[in-house]
């Protein structure tokens, strides 16, 4: 399972380690763009598997940020 962003810009905060539970519907990656700050949220609950980006990285929309398991 993928958590996707929804919009462009830069990864302010990843706020999720790997091994970590999340929720469906919690933060895992805010991003910054147009000087706001955007929070990307689990859409399933699982297990963070991997994180595919760092902070300060540029995504686009419907980039990867974290893999579940």
């Amino acid at each position: 399972m993928e958590v996707l962003t929804n919009m462009a810009g830069n990864v302010w905060k990843v706020v999720v380690q790997p091994g970590d539970q999340v929720s469906e519907g919690q933060d895992v990656v805010i991003l910054e763009s147009m000087k706001m700050e955007i929070p990307i949220s689990a859409e399933v609950s699982g297990i963070v598997d991997e994180i595919v980006v760092n902070e300060g990285d540029f995504v686009n929309d419907g980039d990867v940020v974290i893999k579940l398991k």
